[in-house]
């Protein structure tokens, strides 16, 4: 193992978790409110369990057939797993007794194929629901103005339980443009929120990625996902 890669994962981890609670805290947040995901793809999990040994407890991984490859080298212990990618429902069988939550819910077909899969080993599974928040046709997930009847389709799943929202902004040459993004999310998840639906909780709003997490704090994120900032730069 690169000792010196060691280092740096350990010395990234400390200074993002310094970065976030400043950003917290500039906004009245408490630092403990969020929480940094390291997004694991194409990292070799040895450098994942450097970040797993530097405080990191909650990993997103991004494909089904590499978690399925890296997970039982993971050192798991206090540690929550996550599924942020697209999913495709044939996949869905595969991860689902492996992952604490499914970030990625577009759609009522994949929302009625989690539940289905959880009923067969006996498992509620937490999940958000993905906005499509840019309404970009490169993406996935829910258009803003059809959130809200997903949400009630997928409050009748009993096996499913949604936990708030994630998105994904449109890349902008400034980081200020995500600005307005960040702010349609948070309004989003603040009026959902109040709705009180049943099944349906806003615990979490996932956004935010390493060029750009400090700003979304300032708009409501309770999780920021984050690859390159801890791992550098990938293949």
């Amino acid at each position: 193992m690169d000792n010196k890669l060691n280092n740096s994962v350990a010395e990234q981890v400390q200074y993002i978790k310094n970065q976030a609670a400043q950003a917290a805290a500039a906004c009245g947040r408490a630092p403990g409110e969020v929480q940094i995901m390291a997004v694991t793809k194409t990292v070799a999990p040895e450098y994942v369990n450097q970040a797993i040994a530097a405080g990191i407890t909650l990993l997103g991984e991004n494909r089904a057939q590499e978690l399925l490859e890296k997970y039982d080298r993971y050192n798991k212990e206090g540690v929550s797993i996550h599924f942020i990618g697209h999913l495709q429902t044939n996949k869905v069988r595969q991860i689902i007794d492996k992952v604490d939550m499914i970030h990625s819910v577009g759609s009522l077909h994949l929302a009625q194929e989690i539940h289905r899969q959880a009923e067969k080993i006996g498992k509620v599974m937490p999940v958000l629901v993905e906005v499509n928040i840019g309404e970009e046709d490169s993406k996935s997930g829910i258009a803003p103005q059809q959130l809200m009847q997903l949400l009630e389709e997928m409050s009748k799943l009993s096996h499913i339980s949604v936990q708030g929202l994630m998105a994904i902004p449109p890349i902008c040459e400034k980081e200020t443009e995500n600005d307005q993004y960040f702010c349609k999310m948070e309004q989003l998840f603040i009026d959902i929120k109040q709705k009180k639906l049943d099944n349906v909780n806003m615990n979490i709003l996932s956004m935010g990625m390493s060029r750009d997490y400090q700003r979304a704090i300032q708009f409501g994120a309770n999780v920021v996902r984050l690859g390159t900032a801890i791992f550098g730069s990938r293949q």
